[in-house]
């Protein structure tokens, strides 16, 4: 897949690019894997705000994407489409029986390719399989943290992991940031690299498209007042992060909580299965 530039019609347009859309088949979405998405605005249950930047955007319908292909299915891929809710492509599948499935579109995958799911599945692109059926070194996404559960890991556009080893019952996995983890053998991953691997050098190239994406503007905490934001306030003109009596503090959040180097981590009970961290390159 390759970048589209636009001509400099205007400054907007002037460095603008935008994604390749000739991979995609169909621009008709199957209405029986749609359901109507309501748009939250990054609020909660009690209309509160919980996630700033957000609201406004584009209507979109939900893809019900299957993250979780049954034991022994075996299906054609039917179409290659777009979906508004992830940066990846999705594959429209469908079985001998006439079931249809919204996949994420591997690499290279084609219309007409034959996908299988479960431990008879050959080692293929978009193939679905037990860690401890994938030879050592494979490519794979789409990767399950829980037995029988849905895939977790490794879903966006472009993403992938490597198979590292095998021992005592679980597979070493190198994820994309970097992290080497420990999952259980008889999760399922598939094989290859997800595709749409150029959406990370799309220039949006004007506000405009990214209001399109319902992220609102964010202001910095610098040019607020003291009262607003920890950063703010300052007599006498621009402070650095802080501002007046805490110039040169450490960064925080809107509510003095610490954003550089503060670890956030919660999950502790899974540490154990974290054989290297994705800060140990860092540290280097």
């Amino acid at each position: 897949m390759a970048i589209t530039t636009y001509r400099p019609t205007t400054p907007a347009r002037r460095g603008m690019t935008n994604q390749d859309f000739s991979e995609i088949t169909t621009k008709k979405p199957l209405r029986s894997l749609l359901v109507a998405k309501k748009r939250g605005s990054g609020r909660n249950n009690q209309g509160r705000i919980t996630t700033r930047h957000k609201g406004g955007g584009q209507k979109k319908f939900y893809r019900l994407v299957n993250f979780k292909l049954a034991e022994g299915v075996t299906a054609t891929v039917e179409q290659i489409e777009y979906d508004p809710n992830r940066s990846a492509r999705i594959a429209r599948i469908k079985e001998s029986n006439g079931t249809y499935h919204y996949i994420l579109a591997a690499q290279g995958m084609q219309v007409g390719q034959q996908i299988m799911s479960g431990e008879e599945a050959g080692i293929d692109l978009g193939n679905r399989l037990p860690l401890k059926n994938i030879p050592i070194g494979s490519t794979i996404h789409a990767v399950e943290l829980k037995v029988g559960g849905d895939a977790q890991l490794v879903r966006s556009a472009g993403n992938s992991a490597q198979l590292m080893g095998r021992d005592g019952g679980y597979a070493q996995v190198r994820l994309p940031s970097g992290e080497a983890r420990l999952i259980n053998e008889n999760c399922t991953a598939s094989i290859g690299v997800v595709g749409n691997e150029q959406h990370q050098n799309v220039k949006l190239g004007k506000a405009g498209r990214s209001r399109h994406k319902g992220i609102r503007p964010s202001v910095r905490g610098v040019v607020m007042n003291a009262v607003d934001h920890p950063h703010g306030g300052g007599d006498g003109g621009r402070h650095g992060i802080g501002g007046g009596k805490n110039h040169g503090a450490a960064p925080k959040t809107p509510w003095g909580q610490k954003t550089l180097g503060y670890k956030t981590r919660r999950r502790k009970s899974t540490d154990k299965f974290i054989v290297r961290s994705r800060h140990a390159a860092k540290r280097r």
